[in-house]
């Protein structure tokens, strides 16, 4: 992570009152910290954000460059997957848990799992696989990182 996106990471983490390791936790699973990634389902940029939900969380084009193009930039990627993560918080009262889950797999797919983590193998595997990320950046804050873990 360059100290550019560390950098919009806390401040977007601040803004929208979404802890900072879960935000790098999410970076992590869903492009390594790659702004080009693109998923085959074509989502977009560090946090992988769909076209489809950059628009409806308020981006429209800019200067000529489209949604898709915008989602490319860190600065962006970064602002609307951590507005959107607030939201998967706030829609599931906190839960950590399912707003991880709602932001993999959608929060239809949550409310229809009766307010549970989906039963899809991947949304499951990605929940355990943010959860972890997100304490062991924590824990390397803290200087308690266990060996192999991320610092």
């Amino acid at each position: 992570m360059t100290p550019e996106m560390a950098q919009m990471l806390q401040r977007a983490s601040r803004h929208f009152a979404v802890d900072a390791h879960l935000v790098q936790a999410v970076i992590h699973a869903e492009s390594a910290f790659n702004p080009r990634a693109v998923s085959p389902k074509n989502a977009i940029g560090l946090m992988q954000v769909l076209p489809s939900t950059a628009r409806d969380l308020g981006l429209q084009e800019l200067q000529g460059l489209s949604v898709e193009q915008l989602l490319a930039d860190p600065r962006v990627s970064i602002v609307l997957g951590t507005k959107y993560l607030a939201e998967q918080l706030a829609r599931f009262d906190g839960n950590v848990e399912l707003a991880v889950a709602a932001y993999n797999a959608g929060p239809g797919a949550v409310i229809k799992a009766g307010h549970r983590v989906p039963n899809y193998p991947e949304t499951r595997q990605y929940v355990r696989r943010v959860l972890s990320l997100a304490k062991a950046y924590q824990s390397a804050v803290q200087g308690t990182a266990e060996p192999g873990e991320p610092t």
